[in-house]
């Protein structure tokens, strides 16, 4: 389920954005982020004194180095665990809540970048979901399983095979080393089967030998 206790209405309509390629962010998935930028530091200091809340998001192509375009697609998530080293990093952790529309990047005065977000094409995210059928697991751990003996990696099979088949998805989708492209089709997929579908498809093709940085094997 993906942060079922927020509704809609509950999302923050400006928030600061965090643009950083190749980290996905998903609904209900937890990602684990180190903060050593001044603007990011402050970024956290503002978000921890309201909501919590901060969009991640990747660039495209464009702008300047200091200021590249943004995706048109993000997630927004929670900071859920907090924590400060000696020399003054913040170690996060962010969870999921709710996919975006980068509305409106906003002209304000804040180091760090922010923008009017929609949530409305992504309301699903905060519904439960519904675990598919075991057929589905089954396609998805033998595409799993040709892409670890592809790369000569292993896994805890007794983990995955016990944790609900979306979580699962999610957190696949977000640990494995997949390119920012991939990433990308991966937060757009328009649901959990869609998601599901592109990470099976990608896991095929990386089996097969092709480049993980083609963005056709998602066709």
């Amino acid at each position: 389920m993906a942060s079922a206790r927020f509704r809609l209405n509950d999302l923050p309509q400006v928030i600061p954005v965090f643009p950083l390629d190749s980290a996905l962010l998903l609904p209900g998935g937890h990602l684990p982020l180190n903060i050593f930028e001044p603007r990011y530091l402050n970024m956290l200091d503002d978000a921890m004194a309201g909501d919590r809340m901060i969009g991640m998001i990747q660039t495209r192509a464009g702008g300047d180095r200091a200021t590249p375009k943004l995706a048109r697609i993000g997630c927004v998530g929670r900071v859920t665990s907090f924590g400060e080293t000696p020399d003054g990093r913040y170690s996060i952790s962010l969870t999921g809540v709710c996919r975006f529309t980068l509305e409106q990047e906003l002209d304000l005065k804040t180091p760090y970048r922010q923008a009017r977000a929609d949530y409305g094409r992504f309301s699903r995210d905060l519904d439960e979901d519904v675990e598919p059928d075991l057929k589905q697991r089954e396609i998805l751990f033998d595409a799993l399983k040709d892409y670890l003996d592809n790369r000569g990696l292993a896994m805890d099979w007794s983990a995955a095979e016990s944790a609900p088949l979306g979580p699962l998805v999610n957190s696949l989708a977000m640990a494995l080393p997949f390119d920012s492209t991939e990433k990308q089709a991966l937060l757009e997929a328009a649901d959990a089967s869609e998601r599901r579908a592109a990470l099976i498809t990608l896991l095929r093709f990386d089996a097969a030998g092709g480049s993980m940085g083609d963005p056709s094997g998602l066709q």
